[in-house]
This record gives C-alpha cells, sequence and structure tokens, in this order.
C-alpha cells in the first residue's frame, strides 16, 4: 500500500504531486470535495496528505476518543477514491513548533516537491494555529505552487464536518453522521469473546471494543454487518454500552447477526450503523430484557427490510 509515513526521504516517484492536504478524520463529503479539487489539478491525478496522530490527540491527549475512522480504513479509502499515495506527516513536537512559513518550506516545499495544495477554506496550519487558507495561498504564489481553497460543503444547509458528524453520533443520528460521510459510520474491530451471556438468552454476539474510535451514543441500533473475508453485507442488532442488567463494564459493541450461527472469534467485524432503536437501561429482570430483545430484533429486521 503506498502509505509513506513521513515527508523526507520520499523516493522521486512520490513527490512533485497535486496534494490534497487535511486532517481526513471521516472522509465526509467535505474531504471529497478537496480530493476531487486536487485530483482536478492534477489532471487526475492527486495525492493526500494527513496528519498522524492528529494535531487534537497530540495537544490533548486526555480527551475522550474522537476518531471517526481508524488510519487504516482511512488510508484504504482515500486509495480507494483514486489518490496515488497517502502521506502520514509525523505531528509530533517538532512540527507544532514550526511556523507557517516554515511547514510549508519543509513539509510542501523540500519534502513534497508539491505542484499544487488544495485545502478546505477552514484549514489552519503552523505554531499557533497562525496560518489559514490564504496564508497558504500567498506562501504559494512565492514558493511557486498553485492553492485552490475550497468552500465548505453543506448538507440540508448545515456544515459537513468531522465535529458535525462526531455530535451526530453521540447523539443517536447515525442517518445525519451518514448523510455527511456519504455512506453509514463503520465501526470495526477484532471480535473477541466476552462473557456469553447473550448466547445464553438466545441472542448470541459478536462483540467489538471501539478503542480510540467515537463513542456513539450509548444504546441499541439496527445494524449491518460484514465479517472478515466475506463481501456481503448481513443484517442484524446490535448494543454499544456497559450492559447495565448483567453488570456494568467497559462499553462494548455486541452485535447479533440475525440467522447466523458461526464462530468468528478473532476476525475483523464491520459494523454500519443504520438507526437507533432506544436507549441502554437496566431491566427489572432478564426476562424482561429478553422481551425487549425480540422487540428490538424485530424493529431492526423492519428498518433494514425498509433499506433504510
Amino acid at each position: 500500500m503506498p502509505v509513506f509515513a513521513d515527508y523526507r526521504g520520499l523516493p522521486e516517484s512520490a513527490q512533485g504531486a497535486s496534494i490534497a492536504l487535511g486532517n481526513f478524520d471521516g472522509l465526509h463529503i467535505g474531504h471529497k470535495a478537496v480530493m476531487d479539487a486536487a485530483r482536478l489539478a492534477g489532471h487526475g491525478k492527486f495525492s493526500v496528505a494527513t496528519f498522524e496522530p492528529p494535531p487534537r490527540a497530540y495537544f490533548r491527549p486526555g480527551d475522550p476518543p474522537f476518531r471517526i475512522l481508524r488510519p487504516e480504513r482511512r488510508n484504504a479509502a482515500i486509495l480507494a477514491a483514486g489518490a496515488a499515495a497517502v502521506f502520514e506527516l509525523p505531528f509530533n513536537g517538532e512540527m507544532a513548533a514550526m511556523t507557517d512559513e516554515g511547514f510549508v518550506r519543509a513539509v510542501l516545499v523540500e519534502g513534497l516537491k508539491a505542484r499544487h495544495v488544495c485545502v478546505g477554506s477552514d484549514f489552519r496550519f503552523g505554531r499557533g494555529r497562525m496560518g489559514h487558507a490564504q496564508r497558504l495561498s500567498s506562501l504559494g504564489r512565492a514558493l511557486g505552487f498553485g492553492v485552490t481553497i475550497v468552500e465548505e460543503v453543506e448538507d440540508h444547509g448545515a456544515k459537513a464536518s468531522s465535529t458535525a458528524i462526531r455530535q451526530a453520533l453521540m447523539a443517536g443520528e447515525p442517518e445525519l453522521a451518514a448523510e455527511m460521510l456519504g455512506g453509514p459510520w463503520i465501526a470495526d474491530g477484532i471480535v473477541e469473546s466476552g462473557e456469553q451471556n447473550g448466547r445464553k438468552l438466545g441472542f448470541p454476539t459478536a462483540n467489538i471494543l471501539l478503542g480510540e474510535l467515537i463513542h456513539p451514543k450509548h444504546g441499541v441500533y439496527a445494524v449491518r454487518a460484514r465479517i472478515e473475508g466475506e463481501k456481503a453485507w448481513r443484517d442484524g442488532v446490535a448494543n454499544f454500552g456497559r450492559t447495565p442488567t448483567t453488570g456494568l463494564r467497559d462499553p462494548l459493541l455486541e452485535s447479533h447477526i440475525f440467522d447466523f450461527a458461526g464462530d468468528i472469534y478473532g476476525r475483523r467485524l464491520e459494523v454500519q450503523l443504520v438507526a437507533y432503536l432506544r436507549p441502554e437501561h437496566k431491566f427489572p429482570s432478564l426476562d424482561a430484557m429478553v422481551e425487549q430483545m425480540h422487540r428490538d430484533a424485530a424493529q431492526a429486521r423492519a428498518i433494514l427490510a425498509r433499506g433504510a
């Protein structure tokens, strides 16, 4: 996979590209507009430069999980969109201390040898976020590369942004997040063995920890899941939370895949959140919980059958 973990020491074949530059967390429709601009400027060829870790993770390491995509999924999606390469610019103390001009000279000119750079209108860079899109355009003219500033993209009158997507997921509005992303938000992870309470209750689940991925609103969702090695998405119902009825524990995404009984421990599972059904809450008994689980499953089947 043509992913480079630095801007220094690049092969000549990777340099001299039209570059889409930004955080690219989530690859929402605004990010895709920036990539489209880079594709146009590069006459069909472009690369993407992003930051790893994201600046927010560097400056605020104690924040709750906030990534919309894991880096591997982000990079694969960027390449699938036609990018020739992905540059993961290492965001560390050295980069955080660069002035805006220092960043442009060291990273874009000397490192990437960019011919053209495309950014969103809200792009900020350099020490203390001193640089902005217009400053980048001015530096580009002085240092010999073109700059395209892409205006923000709106969906149903609201700005498409990673912040808005996070807010939608945390509010239990996966449909709104999907509109901005251009498709359902997907959580992924390795299926882990759990307490097997679901199996005992007639609802076996495939459990994954979200880790650094943003934690959506706790509760029950209609979902589609894809098992590693398969192409088809399977319908299901999932709970994300701490299961207060059977004992509190760290938040876990537990997916019950309809009409499936295979052993998938240790395999990667992708889960699309399609619709939020209800909040998580504590039931007075296991029987009451199972009755609600049947209702949740029926509701999820109905929603998914409508192609929601």
